[in-house]
């Protein structure tokens, strides 16, 4: 997909894929077009270029009303009831009366918000107004789930329930896509992961596919008494960087972490020693950063691109 609005290139030939059953995170910074390619998602605007498939066939209207979406900015009417809007709400996906009153109070009761039901959403917390809008995007049963910032300004229980759901219809075999600047949730929910800067994907894959290979190289250290710089003594390791609290040691060829752990008991007391997996905050920093420092023409982040699904971007 591709679109601009006036000179500014929103997306650029963004390629994504959602498979049933899987729970798809969807990061990047402010502006890099993960609102917009949701938005063309579900219909509510057009690309310029590129369409949108469900399975292999383009989706229109009568396809997009299966679909949730739960937008970024609140999608509520903010002076109607919570159990009213979610009637109408599931009526206008084809509901009826009945059925649709029946999802209400079963997702009002699944999400917590029963003592809401007779309330006018702008009189809820902003915590509360999230669950009635997760509600809304679940009223008519989707086959495709897509949420926007759908753990903004949640608590913690509130984020548990959330996250719960988003399980429990994966598991149903609903393809779920959500983006969150909450890297630990998606980390801990997703199943596959879409990095995009400037509206282009730059990595797409399971965490373990999109850590660098030479990861697997590299072992977190804590030694107690030690110098700073006691691994660059030690023959295991090949190169470290010194942290807040520790140093992460680069393995030397053919060394492994006991190698590592009998050379450092020379140098202090062993508090902490494990293989360093680099955390999605990390590969996002890694993915996202450096193309602020890249000169034009030059390689930078471009060259760190990370696609493993095979399809370009």
């Amino acid at each position: 997909m591709s679109k601009r609005f006036g000179s500014q290139q929103a997306l650029d030939s963004l390629t994504l894929t959602v498979r049933p059953g899987e729970i798809s995170g969807f990061v990047g910074g402010n502006g890099a077009g993960k609102t917009t390619a949701m938005r063309i998602g579900v219909g509510v605007l057009a690309p310029d270029g590129g369409q949108v498939l469900w399975g292999d066939a383009p989706v229109g209207r009568l396809e997009s009303a299966r679909f949730g979406y739960m937008p970024e900015e609140r999608g509520l009417y903010p002076r109607m009831t919570v159990a009213r809007q979610l009637v109408y709400l599931g009526e206008l996906h084809g509901l009826s009366r009945a059925d649709a009153r029946e999802a209400m109070v079963r997702w009002t009761e699944r999400l917590r918000i029963t003592q809401h039901r007779d309330k006018r959403v702008n009189t809820l917390s902003l915590g509360n107004q999230q669950r009635v809008q997760l509600a809304a995007a679940l009223v008519h049963d989707p086959e495709v789930l897509i949420l926007d910032e759908p753990f903004s300004g949640l608590d913690p229980l509130a984020v548990d329930d959330m996250s719960d759901v988003l399980r429990d219809k994966a598991a149903q075999g609903v393809p779920v896509l959500f983006s969150s600047h909450q890297l630990e949730l998606v980390e801990q929910l997703c199943d596959r992961v879409a990095i995009v800067r400037a509206g282009r994907r730059v990595a797409f894959g399971t965490l373990d596919e999109l850590r660098p290979a030479e990861a697997g190289g590299q072992v977190y250290v804590e030694v107690e008494g030690a110098r700073e710089d006691w691994p660059a003594r030690c023959p295991a390791a090949a190169g470290f960087q010194a942290l807040q609290q520790g140093v992460l040691v680069d393995l030397a060829a053919g060394r492994d972490e006991n190698d590592l752990l009998l050379e450092a008991v020379r140098h202090g007391t062993v508090r902490q020693l494990r293989r360093h997996v680099p955390s999605l905050a990390e590969l996002f920093r890694d993915l996202v950063e450096p193309a602020r420092e890249t000169p034009p023409g030059g390689t930078g982040a471009e060259s760190r691109s990370r696609d493993l699904d095979g399809v370009s971007a």
